[in-house]
């Protein structure tokens, strides 16, 4: 199956249901926008999917390629092809960028073989390189410790550069445009813009439409109260921005 389907899914945080039955099928190949109001589950989504075990499944299911993933650890999900790029990265002083991503690499290569040796220095440095090249990144940026006294727009520009390296078919980038101003948040979606292709599903969670004015979305999810209410094209954000939450909250009262 090479689409993520999730099925009536309900999820609490410490005793509180956040998801109330969230349905959403993203293909690969497609790019999907979720969008809905500070406090509405975007993230506990986003979180869910991924495996956070701060997060409760109380029922329903997430299905790719014939598994559901909410019964896998997340590694086994990230080796599985799904990837996160976090609203509020965390930084690890003494660990350079491409020492992270050559780490990473490894790990998912020798999750599907436990015989595989990594991939060799030189192969890896010229891989690196390339990706940096497809995101106009200047190459001393991999010698950075990851994360550690980077200005919001550097962490998110990592993030997309862990994104190109693993190579992900489905990408979820939880409210990558948070705290940008208008140059980085060019910098990001022309990044992401990048990387999208018929080999990579994308669910970009947000609750302002200016990052869809750069990364044009295939659908937009409207998600109110634990729930999507409401699904359609691009022009659904233009709505939204026009019209506020509260126009489509009373559409479903």
């Amino acid at each position: 199956m090479s689409e993520l389907v999730i099925r009536d899914l309900h999820v609490s945080v410490e005793g509180n249901e956040i998801l109330k039955g969230v349905n959403l099928t993203l293909p690969k190949g497609e790019i999907h926008a979720v969008m809905g109001p500070n406090g509405t589950g975007k993230s506990t989504l986003a979180y869910t999917l991924m495996g956070n075990p701060a997060y409760e499944v109380m029922s329903g299911e997430a299905l790719f390629k014939g598994e559901n993933i909410l019964d896998l650890s997340p590694d086994a999900r990230s080796r599985l092809g799904i990837f996160l790029a976090f609203q509020y990265p965390v930084a690890i002083p003494g660990v350079t960028l491409a020492n992270f991503l050559r780490s990473a690499l490894n790990a998912r290569r020798r999750g599907d073989n436990s015989e595989d040796k990594g991939i060799p220095i030189v192969e890896f440095r010229r891989l690196l390189k390339a990706k940096m090249d497809l995101l106009k990144m200047d190459h001393s940026f991999a010698g950075r410790y990851l994360n550690d006294g980077f200005s919001g727009g550097e962490k998110k520009r990592a993030e997309i550069l862990q994104m190109a390296t693993l190579e992900p078919e489905i990408a979820i980038l939880d409210e990558t445009d948070s705290g940008l101003d208008i140059d980085a948040l060019r910098i990001v979606s022309e990044g992401v813009n990048a990387l999208r292709g018929p080999q990579m599903g994308a669910l970009v969670i947000t609750h302002y439409q200016r990052i869809l004015n750069y990364v044009k979305p295939d659908v937009v999810h409207v998600m109110l109260d634990g729930r999507i209410v409401e699904s359609g094209g691009p022009e659904l954000a233009l709505y939204l921005e026009e019209h506020g939450y509260e126009a489509v909250r009373e559409k479903h009262a």
